[in-house]
């Protein structure tokens, strides 16, 4: 997630310094500090004595979880299931330490020092397969001094003609504020966003009156504050939440969001998938109805368990093998499709491929496509992006709570995700399938999709009207 090509990030550069954010202090690096140890992936053969059955799931899943599920006429099944509790004691026994669990993977993340216990922990019959997902690196990216917020907007920032102020033109070209104006800020519906940190997104003004349920660490070992980290999340919660009107409005005002931390912004090894499935998982199981995740990933330090494009199918990857499930639990995953397009790989990052899920690129404020957004197909032939939002360069708030640009499908994706709330407020009897349905098919692109262009920019008031006019049809019925 954290590469991008070099003149992607002089671009960027240049255009968050004109902005007066920081530069950014990604290549400075220390001396690994922690335990020189190494974390693997155990998948598990079953679940036998995991202590629940499907016939009491309130159990282990919340009644807002459970609901979504009946609405949407989605059974459950045993990879709803936790991981089997004497496995993961079998496991322990064996003097490792337990990090988390997959119910959807039927894995568990442990972590150990002497490379003799992973060999003690092959020979168990409850483990099908052991993988190295991360080793203790020698070095690390440093960490970044806290930033305060900056206290006042410039001038600038105020002179508008819209109460849309700066995010009026990446609402407007997909028809978002028709949906508005009907009322429909996403009330009711329930947003988690997934990211490497949310510096200062607990005090900034404008998201001040954000709904957040909650929030949640999946990284390992867990910062001390997600609200200390990186300000990636902070930008992309930003583009949906904020809400000062004739100055910034985002796409979902009025959504409730969980704010989930499962990239670890010093390395880039495979253990973050672990963590994006971690996460994903928890967020299923509290209820909510999308996810946020402008995450991916292709290759990692040291190349261990890089991608490949032979992997590209949705069902391969780990990452992309657990948000191909999203949709069977009721929930619409939207993800940014990657900023590989103007470097080597070129193509989507993982879990960009995944099956039923909505994958964002990024277009120019003239509309065309950003060089720098990842293209498809996926291997075994979907279009891919699915569809296309302004992101090059997408106005957000950066974690000093500046309003500024700044560039990449990460934030493009939240201006869908975000209007896609608001068409599920408006048309709550449609399932996740439906809803991505109609969105892609409001789209500019729809009668000759590519894998460039997807099936284009959607018109979320085209997409409301179709679905409208079906459900009154099902009303009269």
């Amino acid at each position: 997630m954290k590469r991008m090509s070099l003149l992607l990030l002089l671009l960027w550069a240049s255009l968050s310094l004109l902005a007066g954010a920081e530069p950014s202090s990604a290549s400075v690096r220390r001396s690994f500090a922690g335990d020189r140890a190494c974390m693997y992936r155990i998948l598990l053969t079953d679940k036998q004595g995991c202590g629940y059955s499907l016939q009491h799931p309130s159990r282990f899943l919340s009644r807002k979880s459970l609901e979504r599920r009946r609405r949407q006429g989605l059974p459950l099944d045993s990879t709803d299931l936790p991981v089997s509790r004497r496995y993961v004691q079998q496991l322990l026994r064996k003097g490792v330490s337990l990090v988390g669990t997959s119910r959807w993977n039927n894995s568990v993340l442990l972590q150990c020092a002497d490379s003799s216990q992973v060999a003690r922990l092959v020979q168990l019959p409850c483990v099908r397969l052991v993988q190295k997902v991360w080793q203790a690196p020698d070095s690390v990216d440093a960490y970044r001094r806290h930033r305060r917020l900056q206290s006042d907007f410039m001038a600038v920032d105020t002179a508008t003609e819209s109460r849309y102020g700066a995010s009026f033109r990446q609402i407007d070209v997909m028809k978002g504020k028709a949906l508005h104006d009907m009322g429909y800020t996403g009330r009711g519906i329930t947003i988690a966003v997934l990211d490497g940190g949310f510096e200062n997104a607990d005090c900034i003004p404008s998201l001040s009156k954000a709904r957040v349920e909650g929030f949640r660490d999946f990284v390992h070992p867990p910062s001390r504050s997600i609200f200390g980290e990186t300000d990636h999340g902070t930008k992309v919660f930003s583009v949906m939440a904020a809400n000062s009107p004739d100055l910034y409005i985002g796409t979902a005002p009025s959504a409730t969001y969980w704010l989930i931390r499962c990239e670890d912004q010093q390395s880039e090894q495979p253990v973050e998938e672990d963590y994006w499935a971690m996460a994903a998982e928890f967020a299923d199981s509290v209820g909510v109805d999308l996810i946020n995740s402008s995450l991916g990933y292709t290759q990692f330090d040291a190349h261990l368990g890089d991608h490949h494009y032979a992997e590209m199918d949705g069902r391969t990857a780990f990452i992309s093998r657990t948000a191909s499930l999203l949709a069977r639990k009721g929930i619409i995953l939207v993800n940014s499709a990657g900023n590989n397009g103007m470097g080597p790989w070129k193509k989507l990052s993982f879990p960009a491929d995944a099956h039923d899920i909505m994958t964002v690129g990024a277009v120019t404020a003239t509309l065309d496509n950003a060089p720098f957004s990842s293209v498809g197909p996926t291997q075994d032939g979907r279009v891919k992006p699915d569809v296309m939002a302004v992101g090059s360069p997408t106005s957000l708030f950066s974690g000093r709570g500046s309003l500024i640009e700044d560039m990449g499908t990460s934030f493009a994706t939240p201006v869908v995700c975000g209007l896609m709330a608001c068409l599920w407020q408006a048309l709550p009897h449609r399932t996740a399938l439906e809803l991505m349905d109609l969105v892609r098919k409001s789209a500019t692109n729809y009668a000759t999709p590519d894998n460039i262009f997807g099936f284009g920019i959607p018109d979320f008031e085209k997409a409301y009207q179709e679905g409208a006019a079906w459900e009154m049809g099902v009303k009269k019925e």
